[in-house]
């Protein structure tokens, strides 16, 4: 399949027993997982039974699947607590990863927070990555994919041109992925909603990082303005970035391939079922 669609995918009440269902029900082609609290540092062994479960009816199906990392990982914190906790919750993604057959760790690039950390934050980034990436390799671990934030707060990678120093970083290491979401490029100041600015973006992204680079992309409008740094999610085509620029984003040769994971507000499947169904539209 060219650019599959999927969403991000519910995993309450059990991981295969919840989010195959919920997968069936949007009309997914990929789908995106938490293994942990999305907002905490617990770290859950996980159901083997489920785990089983999940990767054969993800394999039935033909469904990539993706592990999104919680939400508090932050490699460049000057909390040294922090990034210890930062490294466990990545190497936790990865194992559970490989046992429930997903194909990458997705994680937000982080913040140095204070901008007397600048310096140090990146040194940081290398010294923690590294030693994960080494192992993941070597052990035949899921990726790990850097996802670059909506922007603020001393950001480490927000623009996609930051991936050039954020990869140097780590010295381009082959275990490691990017993943694309619109509603944080725009929030970065990338102008997507502009005529060609998805597609100027996109030939920035592969310019800096190379066509091999880019393994997901999430897909979501926003509710705010472009370069406000807030990563307020939004429907596609009801948000401020509009749906034209998603047909741009289905039509440029580096998407092709790359599954496209909709992290849209909803409660229920039909939320993402309705922007599934827009996204396969506009992918013809």
């Amino acid at each position: 399949m060219s650019r599959p669609i999927g969403s991000h995918t519910r995993t309450s009440g059990g991981l295969a027993k919840a989010a195959l269902p919920y997968a069936d029900a949007a009309g997914s082609e990929a789908v995106q997982v938490y293994v942990s609290n999305s907002r905490g540092w617990a770290l859950p062994p996980g159901d083997p039974k489920q785990d089983v479960l999940f990767r054969d009816g993800c394999g039935e199906r033909g469904l990539p699947a993706y592990i999104h990392a919680s939400l508090l990982v932050n490699l460049g914190s000057p909390t040294e607590l922090t990034v210890t906790r930062s490294v466990e919750t990545l190497e936790h993604a990865l194992r559970r990863g490989k046992a429930i057959g997903a194909t990458a760790v997705v994680y937000h690039a982080g913040s140095s927070v204070d901008p007397a950390h600048d310096d140090k934050a990146m040194h940081q980034l290398r010294e923690a990555l590294l030693p994960l990436l080494d192992v993941a390799a070597g052990e035949g671990l899921p990726k790990l994919l850097v996802e670059p934030s909506a922007g603020g707060g001393r950001s480490l990678a927000s623009k996609v041109e930051d991936l050039g120093p954020y990869l140097a970083a780590v010295e381009n290491h082959p275990w490691m992925g990017v993943c694309f979401d619109t509603c944080h490029a725009w929030a970065a100041g990338h102008d997507l909603a502009a005529p060609g600015g998805m597609t100027a973006t996109l030939d920035s992204l592969v310019a800096t990082v190379g066509r091999d680079r880019l393994m997901l992309i999430h897909a979501n409008d926003s509710k705010d303005a472009c370069g406000s740094t807030r990563d307020r999610h939004e429907t596609i085509g009801a948000g401020t970035i509009g749906a034209a620029a998603f047909a741009e984003l289905m039509a440029h040769p580096a998407t092709h391939g790359i599954p496209i994971i909709v992290e849209t507000p909803t409660k229920e499947h039909e939320g993402h079922a309705a922007d599934i169904a827009l996204l396969k539209g506009l992918r013809g």
